[in-house]
């Protein structure tokens, strides 16, 4: 006969697996951008105005990341004289009213506004489970004149530039400050290279030594960041492939890619201006939290996109599914990249035309990865002529499986 022990350790794990098997009902799919600039910084729009854009056209988290700066303190600054900025103070103004909006207007006619800070401006956008707003920074640093700039995602406290003696020793640097403040605080937190080719600064054998690195962009909508290389400079996805490739023989965790706005110009839309709207991320999570986002993300639970959309990814026993959602007098083509064990950059393994599509891992076969192109073209790209697209994260055989 059953004790009563026994019975209710049965109860008890008929409990857990119902909670469990919950959870994996409720995750759901977030979209969101890590790297945004307002007036903070180099952006020319008003934090307000950048989180209404954004929350209005459908994300559910965005990450302000001005540069080496966090929006605390008193922050005044003085409306350009140029009719769209001039325009964009009266449309800021109209908006808010004046008991928000804090001004003064000196002798000579010229107009001075009071930054709001993040913890004045968040309570009018955040929805708990609706809309999520994290405290970041572009960390902004160089070495001999290269710019070398990371996002800070989720930050308690400004990191300031940490230097080096070398491109990797100061992105080493920084990652390791960035780590640093998470194991001090608690805080989930994490660290991603931004635009590796923006000034031709970063080389893929400065990033071959790094420890920690878990992300970068492998798409920026900014016009000057060289997204897809020249004659003799790789282009992302091929830096991505072979950074895989070096990761993996030397025992590092995959690194994953980000899609990203970088964001300064919102009063302007068109080609050779960095608006909002171009690139984000999707995460599968189970709740609007800095703390699920980032755990789905460091496990490679998020795609990257500049338009197209997926119903789900999945990878399990080996094999890795895309589902694409498709949109009608739409069509996609689903390419499967990867590598051999013995390969030094990466191929196209299998290629299909449809909105679903599948690829196995061989025991000879290191990573998979899957780019989807839509044939619509992205409206407002990065440059002219190109194609709505999704990335997602790389498997290995060894990964565990999305949800």
């Amino acid at each position: 006969m059953m004790t009563i022990r026994g019975f209710l350790f049965i109860l008890f794990l008929q409990f857990s697996l119902l909670a469990v098997n919950a959870q994996k009902v409720a995750a759901k799919w977030y979209k969101g951008n890590t790297h945004t600039h307002s007036l903070w910084s180099d952006g020319d729009d008003f934090p307000e105005m950048i989180m209404d854009y954004y929350k209005s056209h459908g994300y559910d988290f965005i990450a302000l990341s001005d540069h080496n700066i966090l929006a605390t303190g008193d922050n005044w600054v003085e409306i350009p004289t140029h009719p769209f900025r001039q325009h964009r103070y009266k449309e800021y103004l109209e908006k808010y009213g004046k008991d928000w909006v804090v001004s003064k207007t000196d002798s000579a006619g010229k107009i001075r506004v009071r930054l709001k800070t993040l913890e004045e401006y968040r309570p009018l956008f955040e929805e708990k489970g609706k809309f999520l707003v994290m405290q970041a920074e572009e960390i902004t640093d160089s070495y001999k004149g290269k710019p070398l700039h990371m996002g800070a995602v989720n930050v308690k406290e400004l990191i300031k530039p940490q230097g080096g003696n070398s491109v990797t020793e100061v992105m080493q640097h920084n990652l390791d400050a960035v780590y640093a403040q998470r194991s001090k605080t608690g805080q989930p937190m994490f660290p991603h290279i931004n635009h590796p080719n923006f000034g031709w600064a970063i080389k893929i054998e400065d990033m071959f030594p790094l420890k920690g690195e878990r992300f970068f962009e492998v798409y920026n909508g900014h016009p000057h960041v060289h997204n897809y290389g020249d004659s003799t400079v790789m282009g992302m996805e091929e830096l991505w492939d072979r950074l895989l490739i070096r990761f993996i023989h030397d025992g590092k965790p995959l690194v994953f890619g980000l899609a990203t706005d970088d964001s300064h110009n919102y009063l302007e839309q068109r080609v050779g201006m960095s608006n909002p709207g171009r690139g984000w991320i999707r995460v599968k999570a189970h709740e609007l939290t800095p703390a699920a986002l980032i755990g789905a993300m460091e496990k490679g639970d998020f795609y990257a996109s500049t338009g197209v959309e997926l119903k789900d990814v999945q990878f399990k026993n080996g094999t890795l599914k895309v589902y694409v959602s498709a949109r009608p007098g739409e069509t996609y083509t689903i390419q499967f990249w990867g590598a051999e064990r013995s390969g030094t950059t990466g191929k196209i393994l299998k290629e299909v035309k449809g909105s679903n599509a599948s690829y196995t891992l061989g025991k000879n076969i290191l990573y998979v990865r899957a780019k989807i192109i839509s044939s619509k073209l992205q409206e407002n790209p990065f440059e002219n002529g190109d194609l709505e697209r999704a990335w997602t994260q790389p498997v290995t055989v060894t990964s565990t499986s999305y949800w």
